[in-house]
């Protein structure tokens, strides 16, 4: 088969196709915590088995999804951007899972916020239509692909951040000649001036929107942020960015800057995991302006949710009324020294679990002879090693070698990125799913 040939085939493929061959994927060594004896077999046909998790020969250290607060998760995110009047366009650089990319997708989700290009090759591989890049793309080969991912499908939406003049010519330069359509774009408006990316004052905004408006390559259709850089953060400072955005975005349409070109709505959008309250309270003060606002939230970390950072900051802790996440991870431990009273060791360490936004916690205790799981309570982790955790058991704990230790995580991001194939389990300990992570 030519290399063409083989090209024109896989984009005849349809996303479901391409899901399906995540199922296809052989089990053996790349992937932490499979049952050894599943070895050749294909993931579809390990997850029909529907084998336990701890009595089906997995192996420790192993990481778990919950399936129930996988749905729930899905569930609460939907039901809150609509009730508010957003869009939705999680962040999938938490995941990188192309099968939670279409389940968002479709629970209600406008598309998927990305962040750089290779995760943007990811989800058009596997299907995704509407891609919000928030960052400023100013990479020639990575830019010439996406003009041709526009260029063959009328329907891919993508959109990126511009926030420097230079950049704007930078982009303009690999566009050149290599796509009809126009690269849609939103200028980035930084969160204050010790904050990571995007234009620092409305005037220079300005001068970028300026910018985009000169070349034949790049369309301006809209302004977004991201509130959690803003410094000192708290729900005034938020509110204040916001404010500042939804102003910009209003001056940009009252200087006819998205007028012409095919603009049939205006783009604003904010929204990490820790303020989208505070999005959806600004953002539904929006005046009246020219065109439809497309209010785009970019919340990622929700679909897990977790056992620290985000519990702690949930905007679902301000407005108890809307709901509540739940925390879906659990890296389960095997005990493998108890030295002392006071002390034991499990085996998972740093190249397991997430440790740069909190360490574990435990949460339940599986005992190796009766089976039972019992609460964690009295049992903490207080550092971590390559491959070993560390835990400090108070008076009286009960825990033996050989008990299972199951572990909440925090900080989504940099937990599934450690593991390439994670069990979805049900509240009986059943897996009947894996899902694999493409980082």
């Amino acid at each position: 088969m030519h290399r063409d040939d083989k090209r024109d085939n896989q984009r005849d493929e349809g996303p479901e196709d391409k899901l399906a061959e995540l199922g296809a994927e052989r089990v053996d060594h790349r992937f932490k915590g499979l049952p050894p004896d599943a070895e050749g077999m294909t993931v579809a046909e390990l997850a029909a088995q529907h084998r336990s998790l701890f009595t089906g020969g997995f192996t420790t250290p192993v990481l778990t999804l919950s399936a129930e607060a996988l749905d729930h998760n899905l569930g609460l995110l939907e039901t809150y951007a609509r009730r508010h009047g957003l869009a939705f366009a999680p962040h999938g650089k938490t995941s990188m899972a192309p099968q939670l990319f279409a389940r968002q997708v479709e629970r209600g989700a406008w598309g998927i916020t990305l962040a750089v290009p290779h995760q943007v090759r990811v989800a058009r591989a596997f299907g995704t239509e509407r891609i919000f890049l928030a960052n400023e793309l100013v990479d020639a080969a990575a830019l010439r692909w996406i003009a041709g991912e526009l260029e063959r499908d009328p329907a891919f939406r993508f959109i990126c951040y511009v926030d420097s003049v230079r950049g704007v010519d930078l982009m303009d330069q690999a566009l050149r000649g290599a796509c009809a359509r126009r690269v849609d774009v939103v200028v980035e408006l930084a969160a204050g001036e010790s904050a990571r990316t995007g234009v620092r004052t409305e005037a220079e905004c300005a001068r970028v929107a300026d910018a985009v408006a000169g070349t034949g390559t790049l369309r301006l259709v809209g302004v977004a942020g991201y509130e959690g850089e803003v410094p000192d953060a708290d729900p005034e400072r938020v509110r204040d960015h916001l404010g500042r955005l939804v102003s910009l975005t209003s001056g940009f349409d009252a200087a006819g800057r998205f007028a012409g070109l095919g603009v049939t709505e205006i783009v604003l959008s904010a929204g990490g995991s820790a303020w989208f309250d505070v999005v959806a309270d600004v953002f539904a003060s929006v005046p009246q302006l020219s065109l439809p606002v497309l209010k785009l939230l970019r919340s990622g970390a929700y679909v897990s949710h977790d056992d620290g950072h985000y519990r702690e900051l949930t905007p679902f802790n301000r407005v108890p009324a809307e709901g509540a996440l739940r925390p879906a991870f659990l890296l389960w431990a095997q005990v493998v020294s108890r030295p002392s009273p006071e002390q034991a060791f499990v085996n998972a360490g740093k190249r397991d679990a997430a440790y740069d936004l909190g360490l574990p916690v435990v949460r339940v205790v599986r005992d190796a002879v009766s089976g039972v799981v019992r609460d964690g309570s009295g049992i903490s982790v207080t550092g971590l090693s390559d491959q070993h955790g560390w835990l400090r058991t108070e008076a009286g704990v009960s825990l033996s070698v050989g008990d299972w230790v199951g572990m909440g995580l925090s900080h989504p991001c940099t937990v599934f990125d450690k593991w390439g194939l994670i069990p979805v389990a049900g509240e009986d300990g059943v897996v009947a799913d894996y899902l694999r992570t493409l980082f």
